[in-house]
């Protein structure tokens, strides 16, 4: 590059690389990620374990990290093993703080009847996501602003016909 030469600059809406300092026991336990566009880290199983039908266990990563400031690491359940197997996160997502440092452990449930699933090391078992966080003020106030949906709350989009009374409200 010439003296007068500058560095490309990012565009207005491309991202700023943001590093993760991560401390990994083995390399096959290191996070990845199966496409370069894939939003989650994928986790892998530090240990050897069959989880059992109804069985709930923490599964340890060997992982740890550090997240950037004004993050939170989401702990999301891998979509494969869910559909397939019936795996899920008992916490999902789980959350990892911005000033967590210790080792990196899923909550897994086997929502199977039947099959156990066994776990082997290096599989990969969920998968983190890191987004921004806000830190809002929190501010009392005696009333809230109205708004469209008010207070409805729980299945009151409607979306199941068979679990609506007929006025398009759960029963």
């Amino acid at each position: 590059m010439s003296e007068n030469a500058t560095a490309p600059t990012p565009s207005a809406g491309a991202p700023r690389p943001v590093e993760l300092p991560t401390v990994c026991e083995a390399p096959e336990l290191a996070l990845s990620r199966a496409h370069a566009d894939d939003a989650g880290l994928d986790l892998t199983s530090a240990i050897d374990y069959d989880l059992a039908p109804g069985e709930r266990t923490l599964i340890p990563t060997g992982i740890r990290i550090a997240l950037p400031p004004a993050t939170v690491g989401l702990v999301c359940p891998r979509s494969g093993l869910a559909a397939k197997h019936g795996i899920t996160i008992v916490n999902g997502p789980g959350v990892v703080d911005e000033g967590y440092r210790g080792e990196l452990k899923v909550a897994l449930l086997n929502t199977d009847t039947t099959e156990t699933l066994h776990i082997a090391r290096g599989d990969r078992i969920a998968q983190i996501v890191i987004v921004p966080i806000l830190r809002p003020t929190i501010v009392e106030v005696d009333s809230l602003d109205p708004a469209a949906r008010g207070e409805a709350g729980f299945g009151s989009s409607g979306g199941f016909s068979s679990t609506t009374n007929g006025e398009g409200h759960e029963g």
